[in-house]
């Protein structure tokens, strides 16, 4: 067969793109929203990208030329800054802050005072079961809540009577009451 001119060839082939197209032309317009929404996506990330290395540039330029100040705001105090014998004790005034919401986070092992070092003394008769299993004079309000939903009535009134004999913490008072209080009414 004989080649067709160049020109020819040139029309037949886009002839036959146009009907092709006109073929898909249903499916193409079915696809095009989330092909153009697509499309804005990718664009706009590029652009918020483009500003991020922009602003980036920016700082890392700006800090050069004004180094940062290492400044820390007057009310702010950590516990390097304290004096050694304050930052030991917890407290402006010496004491340990085991009162209100302190005594969420306090007599932890770390936390814990000479004082708290030995167990109160136990009661007249001997310390009950539950106190030794759970290590209760090491726990704080928190670790003791955590621990409750798995105690019975029983253990939970064994550690509010030990609780009142030794060491008579508010908190810890309410804690064990109220939870007492919601068990015996299952």
């Amino acid at each position: 067969m004989a080649t067709a001119p160049y020109g020819v060839r040139l029309l037949v082939g886009a002839a036959v793109t146009a009907i092709e197209e006109t073929r898909r032309l249903p499916q193409t317009i079915l696809t095009y929203p989330m092909t153009v929404v697509s499309q804005v996506a990718h664009l706009v990330m590029k652009v918020q990208q483009d500003v991020a290395d922009l602003v980036n540039k920016g700082d890392e330029t700006l800090e050069n030329l004004f180094p940062p100040k290492d400044e820390q705001p007057a009310w702010a105090t950590f516990d390097e800054d304290l004096p050694d014998d304050e930052s030991a004790a917890g407290g402006p005034d010496g004491q340990r802050l085991t009162e209100g919401r302190f005594a969420l986070f306090t007599g932890g092992a770390d936390a814990v005072t000479e004082e708290e070092k030995t167990p109160a003394p136990a009661p007249a008769n001997e310390v009950p079961e539950v106190v030794k299993r759970l290590d209760y004079d090491t726990l704080t309000l928190a670790q003791l809540r955590a621990r409750l939903s798995s105690l019975r009535v029983a253990d939970l009134e064994a550690l509010l009577a030990y609780e009142e004999a030794t060491r008579a913490r508010a908190p810890f008072q309410t804690l064990l009451a109220n939870r007492i209080t919601r068990a015996s009414a299952k």
